[in-house]
This record gives C-alpha cells, structure tokens and sequence, in this order.
C-alpha cells in the first residue's frame, strides 16, 4: 500500500456502499429557480436550440456559459412508443454532455393528448434529464393538471411552431400585429403563468409587445425572432454558424460553421495526399526481435 493513503472506514462506506444517489438533482444545475432569479435581478437570459445538429453544439453552448438549450424533438415520426423511447434517448445524450445548462424538452402533441397521458410521458422526460417540457399549445386544463402534480412546464406563445401554425394561423407569419391581436397573445400568456407555467417563449410578435408581456408577467419571458429583449434571447444554432440557406431577418451569424469545418477536412486531407500524415509519431513500432520473427513466418506462410 506504499504511497496509497488509507481509506477510513467512512470513506470507504461511500465507495462501496450499493445504494445509487437518492436524488436526480445536480449542484450547479441552471433549474427553473436559477432562471427565475436572473429574472429578478434584471440580467438577460442566454438560449439556444441545437437544432439537429447534435449534443457536442450543447455542449460547446454550456461551455461558453449559455443558460438553456430549447431542445426539439426527435423521431417523431416513428409512431409514440417507439418515439417516447427516441425522446428520452435524445435528452440523455444532450444531458450526459452537458449537465448544468437548463435543458428545455419541445414536446410533440401526442406526448400529451390527454392529461393522463401528459404526466406519464412529462415525467418520463424529467427522468431523462429534462429540466423543464415545453408542449406546443397545450391547454390550459393539461397544464393546470401537470403543473399541480410537479412537472415543470416552460411553454411558448406567439408563433407556435411545427404544424399548428398552417391550421391556426395560415403559416409561420408575425402575430400581433394590432392591439386585439396582441391582447390575445397576452391573455393567453397570462392564463399560462396562472395555470402553472413557470417560463415561456414569445415568438414573432412586435417588439412593443414583446417587451411589454415580458415586463407584465412574474416569468421569465425568452424572446424568438420576437425583436424585444425580454428577459432573454434565443438564436436558433443554424442561423448562429450561418448555415441557414436563407437567413431570417431576426437572424444574426457569428461565424461561418461549414467553411471553419471544411477547412479543416481540407488540411488534413491534403496532408493524408501529400504523405504529411502520419508521421512516425502518429504511430508505434514493434520490438525489432518480434518485426524479424512476424516477417519470417509472413515469408514462409505467404
């Protein structure tokens, strides 16, 4: 045991001990508390979605100190058990690379088709790692139901995005253009925040409305292409690393992703033509007894 210090028997209970930790929470986590703080003191709340573009985007996000990552969902399209099961794989991969940012789940419809149905799968994202569920349009029955029994739901009004907008609103288009239009927006944010939301997104409205629902409500209210500051801003990561092929006008690059990736294939693969890699470091070398012994019988085989 030389040079090893000893374990006390304390210690040495907690190495072995075969009980798991009894809670899923992590120290440092950005929870829905944290961000209702940052709304209290006035600073700005940092979001991103990902997108499709994969957890090392989430990760690189919480790295640079950003506080949510709206995280869409994935497989939807094959059928709800096997989507389910898609859903809380895709929130694992993010959370394992990525375990302080607030991870915000976008919900498919059928994940809470009834208030029932709602609360199993809600609380099956939270175990994935979820930290709040956003289900696009969900009711204010729904959210009532699930909010009273724990589930943490940090929602969204404007725009709704995915398929509701072609029903509802005829397509994915600026809302709230007149001052009864604005008031429904906010009459249904308020009806949220009332019925248990803890947070919510505002997407395509004016900048005065906005702001002034933002300023209205006890939540944090994170702007989307919405113009307002709020109490926060989103970029989606595909306008962020410009690989949008037609960029938004609330759209704000930052540097080019594909031409920074490309170069790099680039160089290496010119390196792999020209003979510049590998080097002899990039490698190791057999004892010259075995590289003898190995030739000879690959000579007296072959």
């Amino acid at each position: 045991m030389k040079g090893k210090k000893k374990m006390n028997s304390e210690e040495m209970n907690r190495m072995y001990s075969p009980i798991p930790k009894m809670s899923l929470a992590k120290k440092g986590r950005k929870t829905i508390h944290y961000l209702q703080k940052l709304k209290d003191d006035g600073i700005h709340i940092v979001q991103h979605c990902p997108s499709m573009l994969g957890p090392m985007f989430t990760m690189a996000a919480e790295m640079a100190g950003v506080d949510i990552c709206r995280l869409p969902p994935s497989g939807s399209w094959i059928g709800p058990d096997e989507s389910l099961k898609r859903s809380m794989e895709w929130i694992g991969e993010h959370r394992r690379v990525a375990p302080y940012i607030h991870i915000n789940y976008v919900t498919d419809t059928i994940a809470f088709a009834s208030k029932e149905a709602a609360l199993a799968n809600f609380s099956k994202f939270h175990m994935a790692g979820a930290d709040s569920i956003l289900p696009m349009g969900i009711n204010n029955e729904t959210l009532e139901f699930v909010a009273n029994n724990h589930i943490i739901v940090y929602g969204h009004v404007g725009a709704i995005s995915g398929w509701q907008t072609l029903g509802t609103h005829g397509g994915y288009k600026r809302l709230g253009k007149t001052a009864d239009d604005a008031m429904k927006i906010f009459r249904m944010a308020y009806e949220y925040q009332e019925s248990g939301m803890k947070a919510m997104s505002i997407e395509l409205t004016p900048i005065e409305v906005s702001n002034a629902i933002a300023k209205k409500l006890r939540v944090p209210v994170i702007s989307i292409a919405a113009g307002g500051a709020c109490d926060g801003s989103e970029m989606v990561d595909a306008d962020l690393f410009g690989l949008m092929a037609n960029p938004a006008t609330h759209a704000k690059t930052y540097g080019l992703f594909l031409k920074w990736a490309s170069d790099i294939y680039r160089a290496w693969g010119n390196d792999v033509r020209t003979g510049a890699y590998p080097e002899d470091k990039h490698g190791f070398h057999m004892e010259e007894s075995e590289i003898d012994k190995f030739l000879n019988k690959l000579e007296q085989k072959y």
